[in-house]
């Protein structure tokens, strides 16, 4: 039987959260230059699970053990070690190498959904539309620069960070729970913390808040966590339920067309036509698979 076709808001709302996160390449640059990897994340997950906090006090007890231990996989999958894996891998191998690894999460969602999530099937036409994306990004990630250099250790990293942004999405999808999203998606940045602790003893926090004098600096983290992680969370896992996790993800396609474009408007980088040929493929193979019926 088919489903009805979800209304506008989800669609505008996988606009909206790829537009953000794509942004959030520029802001965490900017971060970088005065915090490490670590401090970056872990100031921003906590602050997120801080707001979050405001916005819904209450605590419940655990529904069951599956539904507790889901919501602390999804931290993992989906922060911790989804954010170290692809910040340790950008310090060992090429920017390039790693955008492109990271871009594979949509094909690797459609593949964890097929096999675990019922009524979610590969099919033909999506599988066509979603190579035709991946070609796009290619593209668009090397933009006339076509140079790749293999790091095995850093390329590994790189491929788990997607992998396990796949697996959050399945686990999204299969998550049955009765208890707000505002207190689901708290939790969810609570387990990304605790499990992000053992990377501290490697890369300790120097507590040092002096860079947060400059205003561009309190924009980007703010942004990071009111937009990037609170708000972006709350509609991603919106748009997985809308339309499970193997179209949703083929929206990620999106996210190196809008780096690119954001780098290019506000830091000077070069737009190619490479670059726009591959948006125009990104587009058509998206299109493409979203014609693909739900079962």
């Amino acid at each position: 039987m088919v489903k009805d076709r979800p209304g506008a808001l989800p669609y505008a709302l996988a606009v909206a959260t790829v537009v953000v996160w794509s942004s959030t390449f520029i802001a965490t640059k900017v971060l970088l230059s005065a915090f490490t990897p670590m401090e970056v994340l872990f100031y921003r997950f906590f602050l997120a699970w801080v707001f979050m906090f405001a916005l819904y006090p209450r605590v419940h007890r655990p529904e069951s053990a599956k539904s507790e231990l889901l919501i602390a996989l999804a931290g993992v999958a989906g922060g911790s070690l989804y954010f170290i894996a692809e910040n340790v891998a950008l310090s060992l191998s090429l920017a390039s190498n790693v955008s492109l690894l990271v871009s594979t999460a949509p094909i690797l969602t459609a593949v964890l959904a097929a096999r675990f999530v019922p009524g979610e099937r590969l099919e033909r036409r999506f599988a066509l539309g979603a190579l035709v994306a991946f070609a796009g990004a290619i593209l668009v990630i090397l933009n006339g620069k076509f140079v790749l250099r293999l790091n095995p250790a850093g390329d590994i990293l790189a491929l788990s960070s997607s992998l396990s942004w796949a697996v959050y999405c399945v686990i999204i999808r299969r998550l049955k729970t009765s208890q707000n999203e505002f207190y689901v998606t708290r939790k969810i940045f609570f387990y990304t913390l605790v499990t992000a602790l053992p990377a501290l003893a490697l890369s300790p926090l120097r507590m040092d808040f002096s860079p947060l004098r400059d205003p561009t600096m309190v924009i980007c983290l703010a942004f990071l966590t009111l937009f990037a992680s609170c708000a972006a969370y709350l509609s991603w896992n919106r748009v997985i339920r809308a339309f499970g996790p193997t179209k949703a993800n083929a929206f990620i396609y999106f996210i190196p067309l809008l780096t690119l474009i954001e780098s290019a408007i506000f830091i000077g980088e070069p737009l190619t036509p490479f670059a726009l040929a591959g948006g125009l493929l990104i587009f058509a193979g998206v299109w493409v698979g979203s014609r693909a019926k739900k079962q």
